[in-house]
């Protein structure tokens, strides 16, 4: 059985009604809003658990603010931060549950980082600044939050879907860069 409401003027939820046994009933809500991506809750009890926003797709450079500070945060050497600021990577992102791969490509250098939400990972950032990090991703509601602890303080990134867009900020130091990607079709 399927039951829709409105709710707000831009945004519907579809609540799903499974009946497997007599004794249990599984809800499901599905939330696609044009400002909120989809969110996921699943509530069987009184146990409900809330699943992150799906962030699997390709998605091509739109914008990047500040990458230089970032970049000489990072201790990038001048030549190699005036290339990377004019490059225009594409980024591939798999999600499987709490399994992610994240690949970014562009002409200059591929970089791809494979972990799990919640498990410390250590991550070798080679063809970027070649550092040795222990990195933790979780989610902070919508958003996938990486904080990595190596030679650089207040290092990570977060990334989040706000419409059709794919949002990335990245954190060295007390430097920001801000990147916006769009889904390629």
């Amino acid at each position: 059985m399927v039951k829709t409401q409105q709710i707000h003027k831009s945004c519907q939820l579809n609540v799903i009604i499974f009946l497997p046994s007599p004794f249990f009933a599984n809800v499901r809500w599905s939330i696609k809003d044009s400002v909120d991506c989809a969110s996921l809750i699943w509530k069987h009890g009184s146990h409900c658990t809330i699943m992150p926003t799906d962030l699997s797709g390709n998605w091509e450079l739109e914008s990047n603010e500040f990458i230089e500070n970032y970049l000489k945060a990072l201790d990038i050497d001048f030549p190699v931060r005036k290339v990377a600021s004019h490059l225009s990577p594409n980024k591939i992102i798999i999600q499987d549950g709490d399994n992610f791969v994240i690949k970014t490509h562009s002409t200059f250098k591929t970089y791809e980082f494979s972990f799990t939400v919640g498990v410390e990972t250590d991550e070798f950032t080679k063809g970027l600044d070649n550092r040795m990090l222990k990195t933790v991703v979780t989610w902070e509601g919508e958003k996938l939050v990486a904080r990595q602890k190596g030679e650089k303080a207040n290092r990570g990134w977060k990334h989040w879907i706000l419409g059709d867009k794919l949002y990335l900020e990245l954190t060295c130091e007390d430097a920001l860069c801000y990147k916006v990607y769009r889904r390629k079709s």
